[in-house]
């Protein structure tokens, strides 16, 4: 799947809400104090800095606990959910369980993680077998199979094959052949030629050669084996396409018969390592890179199998290392935590093995924790706000000054059509078949992949199965998916600080509403306007509604590459476009949902400040975040959101209620000129 085009947060049920006139989402308790002045600066004008007047004083005092590369809000109700999660673990150690039920298989993948004597003892031995199947072969036909093992249990090596929705009939699943294979972030970490990133591609090779030490290799061997994986990974990248580039859904939607792809990149042989992976008839191929796909094959002549054993071996101890001995463990962590992130400790183990127990298996999981952390009541409370957000995102895409009728009204059926998912799937995920015992970490680890990438592979060819998520129950974010036109948000996030039954509306719908006004507004973002009402790509737009979207689409590039949060390291407006867009619609549909309440209308303050206020202010509180520099430096690189610092300043400055409600001046920083606003959704 190409997964770029999904929108979480942190990236079809008819729905008509005629008459809702935002009823309360709180308690309402008199007084309540969800905004804490101890984390404002109030010697900062919000008209000049509204992070800094909002979050100052915590961006001064809070420390990054050293097991972390950031830290805020998300991370510290992760770091909190992750707790919850441990109690549940803890638990399945007393209960006795049936072979095969998610107590067992939770409880038995923890054991065998927090066993670190028996991992200790195993050392690498656990892939040894693996590395001798690469050493062994001796032709071609032999690197297919083994290529094909390494993407059932292993990596993405060299390119990613998998299921996903057909972009232009989103009803059914076909083969997804995709970029892939680096072990660098992307692929400017391998193309830039600043100090920075030559420094960082450096102690890459480093610490490739390190791991390969680990396994036995000779310090000479092993540097000349580092080498040879940077220059296949160098040829890799060089062949990528940009992250930018791959946020355009017709540029990356290539659908194709495997007799095309073998016209296209005849050195590879498709059918035979198509055939090792068990997809003998993949049907039509959307080849997302057409042009990576031919240097791959290009590869094949330019690379000696050697070469390519060294890759492979590579690729088997970089995805196995925190299943292995602590050395692997400590190694892995000393690069890419903390060279790339800054992180100056490993999380406690029973986290990290905590998290790969929800990457592995985290529906059986997550069937646990709404059990204890989300009853079903819940999820008709939740349901309010976004009926709420729906109805008023409908009333302003009828008054927009910019978009024709006949736009507005497919605007309007694509709205009414979005599918809404909310705590936990009607349906959980089927485990039958798969083996987790109390004995072989890695093997768990292991077994989880095989298990789960031929559950994606059976998908091809098939319809598509509208009533699963991307997401556990447990995860603390949300999304939105173009090709199934649907918003989902995991039982985790509809907690405080998001959302609060006992707060007052004007902190629920300054968090909460917001990340829900973000989500739908994805629907309409540069990429997601692309797809109709049923999650098709297709032009639905006239031409002058869409050069209209374009100029105002172009004014927020144009704001966001202004903003230099490192340095002289500005934000790529393109990159976080779509972000960009949803932050700032989200803003402007959750605040207009406020006004409806009966707390708006009063305007009785709370603890000093206006309900309006209390909006803005709860809204800032959510992107509250301090990051290392080597994390800010890598986010800026990767992450298509903007630093939490500007998703504050940069959506309240196109805002014209914010700038009341903080008797904003023009001038002032947090009031963008007239000219320059974007004022989309």
């Amino acid at each position: 799947m190409i997964v770029l085009l999904k929108k979480f947060l942190f990236a079809a049920a008819l729905l008509t809400f005629i008459g809702i006139t935002g009823e309360s989402l709180a308690a309402n308790k008199p007084g309540n104090k969800e905004i804490k002045k101890s984390d404002m600066d109030t010697k900062v004008n919000p008209g000049v800095d509204f992070y800094d007047y909002a979050n100052g004083n915590w961006q001064k005092n809070v420390t990054i606990p050293p097991q972390y590369p950031m830290w805020g809000t998300f991370f510290e109700l992760r770091d909190n959910n992750l707790d919850m999660l441990h109690k549940i673990l803890l638990q399945t150690q007393k209960e006795s369980a049936k072979h095969g039920s998610n107590v067992q298989m939770v409880g038995d993948f923890f054991v065998s993680g927090m066993d670190t004597t028996e991992i200790e003892k195993l050392g690498y031995s656990p892939i040894v077998p693996e590395l001798k199947k690469i050493d062994a072969l001796n032709n071609l036909d032999d690197f297919y199979k083994e290529l094909a093992d390494i993407h059932l249990g292993y990596s993405n090596a060299i390119f990613s094959f998998s299921s996903g929705a057909d972009f232009k009939d989103s009803k059914m699943e076909i083969a997804q052949l995709d970029q892939s294979g680096l072990g660098l972030p992307n692929r400017d970490y391998y193309t830039k030629e600043d100090d920075h990133s030559k420094k960082i591609r450096e102690q890459y090779v480093q610490h490739v050669r390190k791991m390969f030490e680990l396994t036995g290799v000779d310090s000479s061997s092993a540097l000349k084996d580092a080498n040879t994986v940077m220059n296949i990974e160098t040829m890799l990248a060089k062949a990528s396409l940009t992250n930018v580039e791959m946020r355009d859904p017709k540029k990356v939607y290539n659908k194709m018969p495997l007799s095309k792809i073998e016209e296209i990149a005849p050195n590879f042989n498709w059918s035979l390592y198509l055939k090792n992976l068990g997809v003998s008839n993949p049907g039509e191929i959307n080849v997302a890179e057409p042009g990576f796909v031919k240097a791959v094959s290009n590869m094949m002549k330019e690379v000696s199998l050697n070469d390519w054993k060294t890759y492979l071996k590579w690729n088997v101890i970089r995805s196995s290392a925190n299943y292995l001995s602590s050395p692997f463990v400590q190694e892995r962590f000393d690069f890419y935590g903390t060279t790339l992130t800054g992180s100056k400790e490993m999380q406690p183990r029973w986290k990290r093995v905590l998290q790969a127990i929800d990457n592995s298996i985290g529906d059986q999981l997550g069937q646990l924790y709404v059990k204890d952390y989300f009853p079903p009541a819940a999820k008709a409370k939740a349901k309010q706000i976004v009926m709420n957000l729906i109805h008023t995102f409908g009333e302003r895409i009828k008054n927009l000054d910019w978009m024709s009728d006949a736009t507005k009204k497919q605007a309007l059926t694509k709205l009414n059509a979005i599918t809404i998912k909310i705590g936990y799937p009607d349906k959980w995920k089927n485990y039958n078949g798969l083996e987790i015992t109390k004995g072989s970490y890695f093997q768990n680890a292991i077994n989880s992949s095989i298990f789960n990438y031929r559950k994606d592979l059976e998908k091809i060819g098939k319809p598509v199965d509208k009533t699963e998520w991307e997401m556990t129950p447990q995860t603390v974010n949300a999304y939105y998916e173009p090709v199934n036109n649907e918003i989902v948000f995991p039982a985790a996030i509809l907690q405080p600080p998001f959302f609060d039954m006992n707060a007052d509306d004007a902190v629920n719908y300054g968090a909460m509403g917001c990340v829900i006004g973000h989500e739908m507004t994805h629907g309409f973002d540069d990429q997601g306007r692309q797809f109709d009402a049923t999650g098709n790509m297709r032009d639905w737009w006239t031409q002058q509604d869409e050069e209209n979207f374009n100029k105002k689409a172009e004014l927020i590039v144009e704001q966001y590459d202004s903003f230099t949060p490192v340095d002289t390291l500005h934000i790529n407006g393109k990159l976080t476009l779509g972000e960009n867009i949803a932050d700032l619609g989200g803003v402007n549909i959750s605040f207009n949902a406020f006004e409806k309440t009966k707390q708006y209308k009063e305007n009785k303050p709370i603890d000093g400040f206006t309900p309006a206020q209390r909006f803005f202010l709860s809204y800032a509180n959510v992107w509250k975040t301090k990051a290392r520099e080597q994390m800010a430096r890598m986010l800026l690189q990767v992450d298509p959101h903007s630093p939490g610092k500007y998703r504050v300043i940069g959506p309240l400055s196109n805002t014209p209620a914010f700038w009341k409600a903080f008797d904003v001046k023009p001038g002032q920083p947090m009031m963008n000129p007239k000219d320059k606003l974007p004022k989309i959704w």
